[in-house]
Parts: structure tokens; sequence; C-alpha cells
């Protein structure tokens, strides 16, 4: 025969493990709040006290500026004075006195005369005199056969030509006073020869107004062979 044997359980509380903790939450709670009062009241009760240091505010006096006793306004600007109205004048009393007509077709009045040199020699080296009537030359005929003749032969006959630029210092008659060469041909014989010709020159006076004035002119004096001369087909022919 098999024995049996029965198990007997204790008997389990009544409710669950929620219930249980519910139970226990508040003597939890308010454990802790009397815990935190009292230690609240122990910091108070117990903690050295403290007592705030005195902070000094240095303080200095202001000194009084006196204002001045009396200030002057400035003066106020004169008036603007109103402009006069204009009058309308009679007719003139003097019959005499007319309005000149003018000539436009006149040809203007020639420049003043020039002022006299004063410690100055216009001869000395050239310069600008002024004048309104240029000279010009009186003996061209002369002046080209003096070309002809003084013109270097070897230069000639080798065909070589050139110009030389050549200052005059004319008078007040027109006679060539002083003569230098303003700008070279390029060759010193015919340079000299064009200095040689140039005392032959015979002009006219030159006149500022109605006055002859001295004055320095400038000209070309060319030396050229007929065969320069020459058109350049006639020369091939």
């Amino acid at each position: 025969m098999i024995d049996q044997t029965q198990a007997t359980v204790a008997p389990q509380p009544s409710g669950s493990a929620n219930e249980a903790f519910k139970h226990s939450f508040s003597p939890w709670f308010w454990g802790s709040i009397s815990a935190a009062t009292l230690m609240h009241f122990l910091v108070f009760a117990f903690w050295p006290s403290m007592s705030a240091a005195d902070v000094g505010v240095d303080t200095t006096e202001t000194p009084i500026i006196n204002p001045p006793t009396e200030v002057k306004p400035p003066e106020p600007p004169p008036p603007i004075t109103r402009p006069a109205l204009p009058v309308v004048t009679e007719a003139l009393s003097d019959p005499d006195a007319t309005i000149v007509d003018v000539d436009f077709n006149q040809p203007p009045l020639p420049p003043p005369p020039p002022p006299d040199a004063v410690d100055r020699n216009i001869s000395d080296a050239p310069t600008w005199t002024d004048f309104d009537v240029y000279p010009f030359i009186k003996n061209r005929e002369e002046v080209q056969r003096a070309l002809e003749r003084e013109y270097p032969p070897f230069y000639r006959d080798s065909g070589i030509g050139g110009t030389a630029k050549v200052w005059f210092f004319i008078d007040e008659t027109g006679k060539v006073v002083k003569t230098q060469i303003h700008t070279s041909s390029g060759y010193e014989a015919l340079d000299d020869a064009a200095l040689k010709i140039s005392h032959l020159y015979e002009f006219s006076p030159a006149m500022n107004r109605d006055k002859p004035v001295p004055v320095w002119v400038s000209l070309d004096i060319t030396f050229r062979t007929r065969q320069e001369l020459m058109p350049r087909d006639a020369a091939a022919a």
C-alpha cells in the first residue's frame, strides 16, 4: 500500500502587494517631512551668526560755481534797407548829346606803337619787335644773280645743294645791318656763301602803324643746281 501524504499550505494574507505598498506610503511620507523639518531647525539654530560689513561711501563736496552776474545780449543786426524804386528819367536836355554811328565795315585801328627801348639794344641778338607792315625784298633779281655767282663750284658741279636759314637785322631805313645763321644747311661752304649774299639784300622798312621800326626777320637762302630744278621726266630724257 502506498502511503499518501498531504502537504499543508500556510494560509496567505488577504490582499495583494500593491495594497500593502499603499498602506506603507503614508508613514514613510510623514516621517520624511518630520525629519526634514527637524534638520532645518537644527541648521538655523546652531549655524554661526553672520553680519554684513560696513561699506563706507566717500563723498566730496562739489564747489559752487558762481554764475555770471549779467550776460549782455548781442546787438541786433542793422535793418535791411529797401531798394530804391526806379525812376523814369525825362528826355535829355542837351540837344548836342548824340550817339555816334559806328561803321563796322571800317578796318580796326592798328595796335599802339611799341614803347621806346630802355637800356636794350635789339641788334645784339634776334628778338621780337612789334610791327604791322612786314618788310619785303626790293632787289630779288640781283639776289638771284648773286646766288648763281656765289654758288661754290665744287658743290654746284657735284649737284650738292642745301638751304641755310639766315637771320637779318634790318634798321628803320630797310638796310641790312647784321646777319647770322639761324639753321645751317649742313655744309659750311654753303652757309658762308649764304652770309655773303645776305648783305646784298635790300628791304623796305618795317612799319608799326606810321612809324618805321628795326626788326629781325628770318629768310631761307637755297642753293640748287639746274638739274634739281628740272622735272624728273625731263632729267631722265
